[in-house]
């Protein structure tokens, strides 16, 4: 079987040279060599597969068909050495990960610790950023998002799921009154996050069994999230955070739920990455760490 292997892809190597001598040059030898190779391997397949002549080396209709079917089966051989070798091989190389401010500085930096000292031959650098850059366009390995990202061609996994919720100090509500209505925000102080100058000002509730929007109104509005949640802890009006950023505020004391009866506006955490014919093993490490750490985080 080696052999039969070892000529496939000598033939495909004589195919994408053009000739034989380039071929030779290629892999080290001698173009007299290489002739005896391919005039044994025609012997063996009772088949010409190139025309040969002082001015013509071209491809045989059985050359051709040869050719295709070569490259499938050495394709699909290099995939299945590739994916057992990335499942033996101790993880090692440079791991390119992103995530959003506060999520990744709260949930994600205590997982990127654990797993540096589980596997100390991978090198990490972890960016903290708000735009929620897809893997595709900036040079990333896995980026963790809110949202589904747009480019077809990324593989998502999702990690938790989260419930938005409406909240504020306990001395903002005492000064400016507790909504009891999604309506009641009309005369509140709402606190709007931005993304590529688009400010999120339609908040989502569910009554009587269906989903309505209020337009809200306030003074503030940011691109971050970690400073939306530090202008709701200043008292500086009510907002809209997920439960995986303020479940601990909530417990506390320091930040009172709104309006718990209307949420209905979830939102996921999702692990995106490029596709691979296969994962290298500190990609597929890391996300399998990710995922497992997160699974234990309390329902929110």
């Amino acid at each position: 079987m080696n052999d039969e292997i070892s000529d496939l892809r000598l033939f495909c190597k004589i195919v994408d040279a053009g000739n034989l001598s380039e071929a030779a040059r290629q892999c080290d030898s001698s173009p007299a060599t290489m002739s005896r190779r391919l005039s044994a391997m025609e012997n063996r397949l009772s088949v010409r597969l190139f025309q040969r002549s002082s001015r013509r080396f071209s491809l045989t209709d059985e050359g051709i068909l040869y050719y295709e079917r070569a490259q499938t089966i050495l394709a699909q051989l290099d995939a299945a050495e590739a994916e057992i070798t990335a499942k033996t091989a101790k993880p090692s190389g440079l791991l390119r990960v992103s995530a959003p401010m506060q999520i990744g500085r709260t949930l994600i930096t205590p997982i990127i610790a654990k797993f540096s000292a589980l596997y100390p031959d991978i090198d990490i650098r972890f960016t903290l950023s708000d735009d929620q850059p897809d893997v595709n366009d900036a040079n990333i390995d896995v980026s963790i998002r809110i949202g589904l990202p747009e480019a077809p061609d990324i593989v998502v996994r999702q990690l938790i799921t989260s419930r938005r919720a409406v909240c504020a100090t306990p001395e903002y509500l005492a000064k400016n009154g507790t909504p009891q209505r999604p309506e009641d925000l009309l005369y509140h102080n709402c606190i709007c996050l931005m993304r590529k100058n688009r400010k999120f000002d339609r908040w989502v509730f569910r009554e009587n069994g269906k989903k309505r929007h209020v337009q809200v109104k306030g003074q503030l509005a940011t691109s971050s999230g970690e400073v939306l949640h530090a202008l709701i802890r200043a008292g500086r009006g009510i907002g809209l955070k997920a439960m995986w950023d303020i479940a601990e505020d909530i417990q506390s004391g320091a930040l009172v739920e709104c309006l718990g009866d209307y949420a209905c506006d979830d939102i996921a955490l999702y692990a995106t990455f490029e596709k691979h014919p296969f994962l290298p093993p500190r990609i597929r490490h890391f996300l399998d760490v990710l995922s497992s750490e997160l699974q234990h985080k309390p329902a929110m």
